[in-house]
């Protein structure tokens, strides 16, 4: 019997919470969710209805991505590739969840409005572009030199940013493609390219539905 995962293959939150536990080896149930049709299941939880959402085996909920990745961490033995990950040092973790409150508080805020712009007019869908494009230029910076963004290992950084970017890229590929970025834009094709996220993050399943069969997540190889 594993956890059960509430999630939405497009979601960007759903997408880092998947990717860290396909990473980490950790299992659970996964139920995609009809965002329009969500399932009596999810909803009798009660409180806020939004995936992704973990309720583990002794029915403790784990209601935000980030969430979910922690509790992933702390299901494996910790050593050096945890470490890499999540590191034990109190600076490098304060550090990484700088990147990632700025992507979860600022960032978000302009890719939205980047991507829905005739839902908000105040201004062009140019200036949302520009806003949430600081973002990228960081991005790109700290990249420079780097694979990923704290040294040659993949964090809990890069797995809870790189979603965002993903979906701010796609809503115009071609600008995205001809932009300056060209680190940012190595780094993200490192995860879009991997079958890890191909094959596993991003395969489609069918809505779940009350008495199916459970599919146990991420899928044995």
């Amino acid at each position: 019997m594993f956890p059960v995962l509430y999630s939405f293959r497009r979601c960007p939150y759903a997408i880092r919470a998947r990717y860290a536990l396909s990473l980490l080896g950790v299992n659970v149930y996964l139920r995609e969710v009809d965002l329009k049709r969500k399932p009596q299941a999810l909803l009798s939880l009660g409180g806020r209805s939004s995936v992704p959402q973990l309720v583990d085996t002794e029915g403790n909920r784990y209601p935000e991505s980030l969430d979910i990745i922690f509790w992933a961490l702390s299901r494996v033995e910790h050593g050096l590739d945890i470490e890499r990950i999540w590191p034990n040092e109190s600076t490098k973790k304060n550090n990484m969840m700088a990147w990632v409150r700025y992507n979860d508080h600022i960032f978000k805020i302009w890719l939205d409005r980047y991507k829905y712009a005739d839902r908000h007019p105040e201004y062009s869908q140019n200036y949302y572009y520009e806003k949430g494009e600081v973002f990228l230029k960081r991005l790109n910076q700290r990249l420079a030199n780097k694979t990923y963004l704290f040294g040659e290992n993949v964090s809990v950084a890069d797995i809870a940013v790189f979603p965002f970017v993903r979906q701010f890229a796609g809503v115009d590929q071609k600008r995205f493609d001809e932009s300056p970025y060209h680190h940012l834009k190595l780094w993200l094709a490192r995860f879009l390219d991997s079958s890890l996220f191909k094959d596993i993050v991003m395969k489609k399943y069918s809505t779940w539905e009350i008495g199916q069969e459970e599919v146990v997540f991420p899928p044995s190889q």
